[in-house]
Formats: C-alpha cells, sequence, structure tokens
C-alpha cells in the first residue's frame, strides 16, 4: 500500500533529483519476415513494426500525463537482423537498416535496436554480411542502433569477429567524420550480451523473447547521490542500505509503469532493468555518487570498490521491488554521458586502464569512450579482446562502445547532443597489438564454463 509519504517523497525525486523512466523498449519478433528477396523481406520487416509499435509513444506519453512520471525514450527492438536477413540472397544488409529507420521515423522513436549479430562461437553468411553492412547502415540511417557479440562465457573469444569489428568501428568513423563519428556512439561490441536489454546501442530482441514484449529501463543517479547526503561520514553497511532503499523506490517505479503500459498496449511485460544511466545533466552523474562515498575524484583508487558496493546494493534493493529483473542491471558509466566522468577524464584521473578495471564490477563495459582519430584497427580490436575477456571470465556482460574521432587527439572533445553528451578523447597506448590480433581463431572458453 502506497502511503502519502512515499507519494510526496517519489515526487520530490522526479522534480529535484532528476528521477525518470529512462526508456519503454518493445520488442518485436522478425522471424516471419524473412525472404529471399532483401526487397520483400525490408518490406515485411517495416510492415511488422509499424503494425505492431503505432502505439508505443502516445501510450508513452499518455502514462507521462497520468501519472506526472518522465519517460525520456520510447524504443524499439528487434530480432538480429543477421538472422532475418540470412535467407536473403544479397551481399548487403543495408536496405533492412533503412527499413528499420523508415518504421522507427513512423512510430515516433528515439532509437530503434537489433542490426545485430551473435557471433561468439562462429559466423554464418548472415553474419559477415551484417558486419561487412554496418557502417554503410549507421552512416545512412538516423535511429538505428547495431551490435555484435563476440564472446560469451560459454563460447570463448571469437577473435575473427573481434578483429573484423575493428575494422568496421574505424570505417563507420571515417564515414561519419562530418559529425565527429557520431556512428561509433550507434554500435556496441559486446561478450555475453542479453536478449531483453531495453537500453541502445546494445537492444535486440532475442530468439527466446515472446512475439512481442515490453521492457523497461529506469535510472536515478541524481536520487542515489541526494540519499547518500545524508549519512554522511557513517559506515558503509549504512551507504549500502541506503542505496539499497533507494534503488526499492527507484525500480518499483519502473515496475508500475511497464505493468501499465504492458496492459495498454495489450503485449507482455517483460523486464525492468535497473541499470543507473546517468546523463550529462550536473546533478546526474554516476561519478558523483562514487565521490560522495569519500572520494575526492572518480577514477583515483578506491573507485572500482565504491562502484562495488554501488552495483551489489542497486540489484540488492531493485531486485525486492519488480517479480522481473532482467536486461544489464546495475551501474552505467558511459564517459560522455556523466558529466563526473568528463571532469574526471579531463583532469586527467581517470583512464582507459581504470575504467577497465571498474568494468569488472559494473554493469556493462568501456562505454562511450573517444579516443585518437589515428588509432589503429588492431588497437581498438584489442581493446574489445581485453573487455571480452573479462566478461567472460567473470561470467557478466562486458561490452565496448568506442569512437575513434577522425581528426581529434588527446586533449581534443567530442561533441555529440543529447543524452549522448561530450567526450575528452582519451590517450591509448601506442604499442602495437596487430601481431596478436593477427592470430585469429578462438580464445577457448574457461573453465567455468563447464557447470552441466
Amino acid at each position: 500500500m502506497l502511503t502519502l509519504k512515499d507519494i510526496l517523497t517519489t515526487q520530490d525525486m522526479i522534480d529535484k533529483r532528476h528521477l525518470d523512466i529512462r526508456t519503454i523498449t518493445m520488442g518485436i519478433s522478425l522471424l516471419d519476415c524473412v525472404s529471399e528477396d532483401v526487397h520483400i523481406c525490408a518490406d515485411k520487416i517495416y510492415e511488422k513494426i509499424v503494425r505492431r509499435a503505432e502505439n508505443l509513444v502516445k501510450v508513452g506519453e499518455e502514462i507521462e500525463w497520468e501519472f506526472g512520471i518522465p519517460i525520456v525514450n520510447k524504443r524499439i527492438s528487434v530480432t538480429p537482423i543477421a538472422i532475418v536477413g540470412n535467407s536473403c540472397n544479397t551481399d548487403s544488409y543495408v536496405p533492412l537498416a533503412l527499413a528499420m529507420d523508415r518504421a522507427a521515423e513512423t512510430c515516433g522513436v528515439n532509437f530503434i535496436g537489433g542490426f545485430s549479430a551473435l557471433v561468439q562461437k562462429g559466423c554464418t553468411k548472415g553474419d559477415w554480411v551484417l558486419m561487412n553492412s554496418i557502417p554503410e547502415a549507421l552512416a545512412s540511417t538516423k535511429r538505428v542502433c547495431s551490435s555484435v557479440n563476440v564472446g560469451s562465457t560459454k563460447a570463448g573469444i571469437n577473435m575473427d569477429a573481434v578483429a573484423k569489428m575493428g575494422q568496421v568501428i574505424k570505417e563507420t568513423a571515417r564515414l561519419t567524420e562530418k559529425d565527429d563519428g557520431l556512428g561509433c556512439a550507434k554500435l556496441v561490441v559486446f561478450a555475453n550480451a542479453v536478449e531483453d536489454n531495453p537500453f541502445m546501442a546494445g537492444a535486440f530482441h532475442g530468439v527466446g523473447e515472446p512475439e512481442t514484449v515490453l521492457n523497461v529501463g529506469v535510472s536515478g543517479p541524481g536520487v542515489v547521490y541526494h540519499a547518500l547526503q545524508s549519512v554522511k561520514g557513517q559506515p558503509f553497511d549504512v551507504v549500502a542500505e541506503t542505496i539499497k532503499k533507494t534503488a526499492f523506490r527507484i525500480t518499483r517505479m519502473g515496475q508500475i509503469v511497464g505493468v501499465e503500459a504492458s496492459r495498454r498496449l495489450d503485449v507482455p511485460f517483460g523486464i525492468v532493468d535497473l541499470s543507473l544511466a546517468p546523463t550529462p545533466a550536473v546533478g546526474d552523474s554516476v561519478a558523483r555518487i562514487l565521490e560522495e562515498m569519500g572520494l575526492e575524484v572518480c577514477g583515483t583508487h578506491g573507485t572500482t570498490a565504491a562502484l562495488a558496493l554501488l552495483n551489489d546494493a542497486v540489484k540488492k534493493g531493485g531486485v525486492m521491488a519488480s517479480n522481473h529483473v532482467g536486461g544489464l542491471s546495475g551501474a552505467f558509466i558511459p564517459v560522455s554521458e556523466d558529466e563526473g566522468m568528463i571532469a574526471a577524464a579531463e583532469a586527467g584521473v581517470l583512464t582507459l586502464s581504470k575504467l577497465e578495471a571498474m568494468t569488472c564490477v559494473c554493469s556493462v563495459g568501456l562505454d562511450m569512450i573517444a579516443v585518437p582519430g589515428d588509432t589503429s584497427a588492431e588497437t581498438v580490436s584489442a581493446i574489445i579482446a581485453d573487455e571480452a575477456a573479462i566478461g567472460m571470465v567473470n561470467s557478466k556482460t562486458t561490452a565496448v562502445r568506442i569512437i575513434p574521432a577522425p581528426g581529434k587527439v588527446v586533449g581534443d572533445r567530442v561533441e555529440m547532443g543529447g543524452l549522448l553528451g561530450s567526450a575528452p578523447v582519451m590517450p591509448v597506448h601506442s604499442e602495437s597489438p596487430a601481431e596478436f590480433i593477427a592470430r585469429g581463431g578462438r580464445i577457448p572458453a574457461p573453465l567455468q564454463s563447464l557447470k552441466n
């Protein structure tokens, strides 16, 4: 039973602490859209997405108005296009990306995810076509997001795909050079990707999901930051308990919105992803939460421990507020989307190596990182391999969303605008990993994969 105090507390969090529903994402299966003719397949994709999601934005806006809860993004995810397009007699899936983009525009959503491939153990013909199509697809669309899963705890790491994705990212940056390589902000490389992630750029509709489903992503770093201000100097037990209680309130709001949107759209409710997703706005930063625990600047010694506490407490509090918690669920650390992370990176305290250590305990991985434009494809691939190894060995989702910004050098800034923010260009090691990446093959799955 909600009390008046609960309602007033939630309203205060919305009004003053940047609390919002970050996204409601409708997942749509496209398995029945296959055709040998890529243009017929594209027409089927457009028709089905529009038919299923035509009321998504309208319902989201109605709930916002009636409940007084901001829903920042309305999004769509679809079956990985490498699977859907595998029957097409074509060497390019760009027509399918264009169909996705047109459907997203018609439905009025912010982004559509699922221009994706799952290649952790090997590549089909469709997977190679998908990866080859990514640069042109992202350069010629506005709303399409792409992801490729190159590794898993069960399968190991597909190093041929890792090498390929370094080249794909570089080409995507080149084709979107006039926008500082913005296409790369819509492309993520995963290990242990999940099928029900509502957040972009990595959302896709897994083959184990229903025909249509609604997933919700909540946020609220500002709320957690404000809560911790009331326990200054208290032991970490108190800090963890405070975060848990706050995460419960945040997730409960997501559960209410998800169930109501599901009812009105007449689609099954999937999960609440209770990740803390920051924005560039002051007061909505994960980095500032870590600093509120007693760190002078995010990235200094102790940051990884603070982030581990935050991530664990968020999960423990959130899981009690929803019957179905899923997605990624924890704390995101995207540099460009977090004003505290930006400040720490510009101060030289937050480095790529420290971020990599932090990804061992956070929700995803190296997210929205800008590096010099002359960074080689092999270095990008090696960064992906390192991050995939962390995910593989620790049985967790990790990812890389990196922008080798054309013409930019260390100290420059990449401006992307909106929720994508701006990223300081961070240094990478100059020593080459080219011979390592050239080996190809597959890094074997670790011993912990043998769980049966």
